[in-house]
């Protein structure tokens, strides 16, 4: 039986070019659903539960469109101190994001997706990543994020690029912080009999 098309539901090339690092075969349909829908709670486990349920939204709102394959969703919360995190709107906030993660440790939270377009079942999980941020002053902020590195980034920093050089260290799975937990993702194909 061959093996059935993979779609990422994103436009994200951090999210492509992990799943393309592993070797998977896959086409990109973006999803027209917002990235930022946060709502405010202390707790990691209702983070866990919002990435996971607007990873899976992402999903089914491409393969609503689709009549078959694999459709991949995902969509990454930072949450520091029971904040969470978005995408920055302008370099103001872009700013106040890294000065409030500074020297701190926050949790990146990937939630992920895998729907079967022609059946509609669905696997979701969420990998759950901490990340210790080293101290920055002002002007270090103000010029990382003057090169524009941060504006669509939750938290405001891509680990993969300059970000990393805010970062002390991580514990959990780096390519959760960059937007799709790829071990956590292979668990889900698995279980629709794909192996990666």
């Amino acid at each position: 039986m061959p093996s059935p098309e993979i779609i990422l539901a994103s436009a994200s090339p951090r999210r492509a070019d992990l799943l393309a690092q592993v070797g998977v075969s896959f086409r990109v349909v973006p999803s027209g659903l917002d990235e930022n829908g946060t709502t405010p709670s202390d707790q990691i486990a209702d983070h866990e539960r919002q990435a996971c349920a607007l990873a899976r939204a992402k999903a089914e709102e491409v393969a609503a469109r689709l009549r078959r394959g694999l459709v991949i969703g995902a969509d990454t919360i930072v949450v520091c101190e029971g904040v969470p995190y978005g995408k920055p709107r302008d370099p103001q906030e872009a700013r106040a994001i890294l000065l409030r993660l500074a020297g701190r440790t926050h949790h990146v939270i990937s939630g992920v997706a895998v729907v079967d377009a022609a059946t509609g079942r669905f696997e979701v999980a969420a990998a759950v990543t901490a990340v210790h941020m080293r101290p920055m002053d002002g002007d270090e902020v103000a010029a990382y994020v003057a090169t524009g590195e941060p504006m669509d980034k939750a938290g405001a920093y891509g680990i993969q690029g300059r970000g990393a050089l805010l970062v002390d260290r991580i514990e959990g799975d780096y390519s959760s912080v960059v937007g799709l937990p790829l071990p956590t993702l292979a668990v889900l194909l698995h279980r629709f009999g794909v192996r990666v």
